[in-house]
């Protein structure tokens, strides 16, 4: 990974809630957070001695350097959102001054944790489909704004390993949004729910309380039968 190449964008625990329908019992849960980036669930999970570890290829930069990389992105970022208005639903964020508050509220909060996080283990550097962990180790994965979104780069080989990945070291997968870039449904998503049907796992298509990018209101979840 070339850290050039990647544009941070951090989202808050009230977020992850809403995205992943997590209730109070899946927060009582090992979660694993996969491709959280520079996001503040982590944290906000863990002051409520709550159980998280997140996973992505960005943690193998110093805190500096990530810090770096948001700051030259980050007005560009809002800037396209500001133009682009119109493509996003205002309900769960209503303004684009408060996406920009919310996003650097959960990176602030991050850079402030990732080296302690680091050194407690609740950050570690890897990604998807290849997971240093051990089977079975979690109860609940989560995939945020990766699998699907990126359905022209990543194939469906890449999807079905990815999701077989996780469910190596989970009971139960949620994967959110089920949009590619264009904000159309992933060619990859009924074939995702064909495989794992088929590999006898539970697989259901959920609508949230959440849409920020049009039509993407809806999570995959698959569980272990």
């Amino acid at each position: 990974m070339k850290l050039k190449e990647v544009v941070p964008l951090g989202r808050t625990c009230t977020e992850y809630r809403a995205m992943f329908s997590l209730n109070e019992a899946d927060l009582n849960k090992k979660i694993l957070d996969c491709g959280g980036g520079p996001s503040s669930f982590n944290y906000e999970m863990k002051v409520q001695n709550k159980e998280v570890i997140t996973i992505d290829p960005i943690y193998q930069f110093s805190r500096e350097d990530i810090k770096k990389r948001i700051e030259e992105t980050f007005d560009d970022v809002m800037a396209q959102g500001k133009a682009n208005k119109d493509d996003y639903i205002w309900k769960n964020i209503k303004t684009v001054e408060e996406l920009a508050e919310t996003r650097i509220s959960a990176m602030k909060t991050f850079l402030n944790d990732f080296e302690t996080g680091k050194k407690e283990k609740r950050y570690i550097t890897a990604e998807l489909p290849d997971l240093p962990l051990k089977n079975g180790e979690f109860d609940l994965a989560l995939s945020s704004h990766f699998l699907f979104l990126y359905s022209d780069l990543l194939s469906l080989d890449f999807h079905v390993k990815a999701v077989d990945e996780m469910l190596r070291v989970a009971d139960e997968v949620r994967i959110f949004p089920l949009l590619d870039l264009s904000t159309n449904k992933s060619h990859h998503v009924e074939e995702i729910v064909k495989i794992f049907k088929e590999k006898e796992m539970q697989v259901s298509i959920e609508t949230v309380d959440y849409e920020f990018q049009r039509g993407g209101n809806q999570l995959m979840r698959i569980c272990k039968n």
